[in-house]
């Protein structure tokens, strides 16, 4: 065990430990998973730290993910807490492939004074989703806390979908394409100036949407052109990346010059200080693609309005395994993961 694995051990959980990035990984390998029971089942379990897990049931894979969602404000431009958690159950599930939900389920956890008007918003928003996506609660659950103990609501949903071929986000290898299926940072930056009332002349919003339309559409263009997958959501791209670079055993060269970022995204984040590849996203996925795919994959997804700015944005390569290089066209740079959470509760 390294000293950072020690000082997890025997310290404190910080805000750091849920930002998505090496310091979350390293708390669910040497914590949250020490000690777990042999797997009964065939197939792709918690150890493989992917955006679900993957049975085998016949000829076919069962895949299931869950998540919970905290996020403060609960309700933020371009979407609200009930948006969030079905869009990012959707999306973890069409990440590996499984773009038909059979069933999502959602517990609600509320705070004693929150108001019924509020909830009855963050319903609707849940059934719009769903209609959205193409998906539907199949169960759930209610709670109710006492004034002071939960910071007014809290969901936890999980969802499970079949499909025939699994996507993991660790099959890159050399010579492979990095796709973007659109602009990065939006829903970071949109839920920071909100949070804190930040007044730019150009309202920012969350990119929070169901991508498993987007994603089967990528798939039938280039059924086995696509070999990893995996939502940019905390610690943003840089994260996304990095952990799939050193999933797989390549490096990742990125050309800044191709990274999509909107106008205002790129202006708040030079105010505030902020990569914009550390950014969460919520309505866009990180594809891994063969060389000879990368053509009919982004003439797929450009098709969709969810993949209309789509960019091939890098390549992998054997050198520096496990690092993401950033091209600024005058030089390179590596890009680092967020030590920290830029911003505690984004999902």
């Amino acid at each position: 065990m390294n000293a950072s694995s020690r000082s997890l051990v025997k310290g404190k959980i910080a805000l750091k430990h849920g930002a998505g990035g090496r310091a979350m990984r390293e708390l669910i390998r040497d914590v949250i998973l020490k000690g777990a029971a042999p797997a009964t089942f065939e197939g792709l379990g918690p150890e493989a730290m992917d955006d679900g897990a993957a049975l085998k049931v016949g000829d076919q894979w069962l895949v299931i993910t869950t998540d919970s969602y905290v996020i403060n404000p609960p309700f933020f431009p371009g979407g609200d807490i009930g948006r969030l958690a079905v869009c990012g159950t959707v999306n973890d599930l069409a990440m590996m492939g499984a773009t038909e939900p059979l069933a999502l389920t959602c517990a609600i956890i509320v705070e004693e004074g929150f108001a019924r008007a509020d909830l009855e918003r963050v319903r609707d928003s849940i059934h719009n989703a769903c209609r959205e996506a193409r998906a539907a609660i199949a169960t759930g659950d209610t709670k109710v806390m006492g004034n002071g103990e939960l910071d007014g609501i809290v969901l936890n949903t999980a969802g499970v979908a079949f499909t025939r071929r699994v996507v993991t986000d660790r099959a890159l290898r050399p010579g492979d394409r990095i796709i973007v299926t659109g602009t990065i940072g939006d829903h970071g930056l949109a839920v920071m100036a909100h949070r804190h009332e930040l007044g730019f002349d150009a309202q920012l919003r969350s990119d929070v949407a169901p991508l498993n339309a987007l994603v089967a559409a990528a798939l039938d263009a280039a059924p086995d052109g696509i070999v990893a997958m995996k939502d940019p959501t905390r610690g943003g791209l840089a994260s996304a990346l990095a952990e799939m670079a050193e999933k797989s055993g390549v490096g990742v060269v990125l050309d800044e010059a191709k990274i999509p970022v909107r106008d205002e995204v790129r202006a708040a984040s030079e105010l505030l200080g902020i990569d914009p590849l550390h950014a969460a996203n919520e309505g866009k996925a990180v594809i891994g693609v063969r060389a000879n795919a990368v053509d009919r994959v982004l003439t797929a997804l450009r098709a969709h309005p969810l993949g209309r700015h789509a960019e091939a944005i890098g390549a992998c390569v054997a050198e520096r395994p496990g690092f993401v290089v950033l091209d600024t066209g005058f030089g390179r740079r590596l890009v680092t993961e967020p030590e920290g959470e830029l911003l505690p509760r984004i999902c």
